[in-house]
């Protein structure tokens, strides 16, 4: 059982300057999933951008959800991350959000989202309070990825499922979401030949990549100044 109080995330960013949760809230509440394919984004790229390769997206992604757990922390928010099993067959080793695919049993994007953080990490959903959502993300694995934004009271505690989880740390939100700290790397495109500039956040010894550092680059470019993702 791991106390998630303990010091398992290496505090970074000092103070925040931005009430990112205000942010958050006056960005998501009161959002709705939108599953139409015009709206899908390639994780790191703008809507503008993701246009571009609508052609190319899958027929039929599965249908998956994620959540994005904002924890709230005395001296600023956090966003609690995992580190994937080595032995998975999709995204091994990556970090990454709890979740996985929405199953039939599953009522909602939320219900999948909140299941799924129960069963790799132990997260009760009675800590969770969901705010919102961001548009659906497309993987080149195939999924059509829904993420749920929810803050998280502390006092929560984490049970690790090691068959698909290795770790779980934190990353302060002002540390994410402060332009100084995203690295811009071309990479090549699974949706075409073309490479694109995507953004990495390296922090510590760990490096916030893909699809989970484009669903956070999304977050980001919503709460400031009312951008288009």
């Amino acid at each position: 059982m791991r106390n998630a109080g303990a010091g398992s995330d290496d505090r970074q960013g000092g103070p925040l300057s931005v009430d990112w949760r205000a942010r958050i809230v006056g960005t998501l509440a009161d959002t709705q999933p939108r599953h139409a394919v015009e709206d899908w984004l390639v994780p790191g790229l703008s809507a503008q951008d993701s246009a571009q390769y609508r052609s190319l997206f899958p027929a039929a992604p599965i249908p998956a959800a994620v959540l994005v757990p904002v924890v709230e922390r005395e001296d600023g928010p956090t966003v609690l991350l995992t580190q994937r099993a080595t032995q998975l067959r999709n995204h091994a080793g990556q970090i990454s959000f709890p979740g996985g695919r929405i199953e039939a049993a599953d009522a909602s994007p939320q219900a999948a989202a909140l299941r799924e953080a129960h069963e790799e990490i132990g997260l009760d959903e009675r800590f969770v309070a969901i705010v919102g959502y961001l548009p659906d993300h497309i993987l080149l694995s195939g999924f059509r990825v829904t993420p749920v934004v929810g803050f998280v009271r502390p006092g929560f505690e984490l049970l690790l499922d090691s068959r698909e989880v290795h770790d779980t740390f934190e990353v302060p939100l002002g540390f994410v979401f402060d332009p100084a700290n995203h690295r811009i790397r071309r990479r090549r495109f699974g949706f075409g030949d073309a490479e694109v500039e995507l953004c990495d956040i390296p922090y510590g010894d760990r490096n916030i990549w893909g699809a989970t550092a484009g669903m956070l680059l999304t977050l980001y470019r919503l709460c400031v100044a009312g951008a288009n993702p």
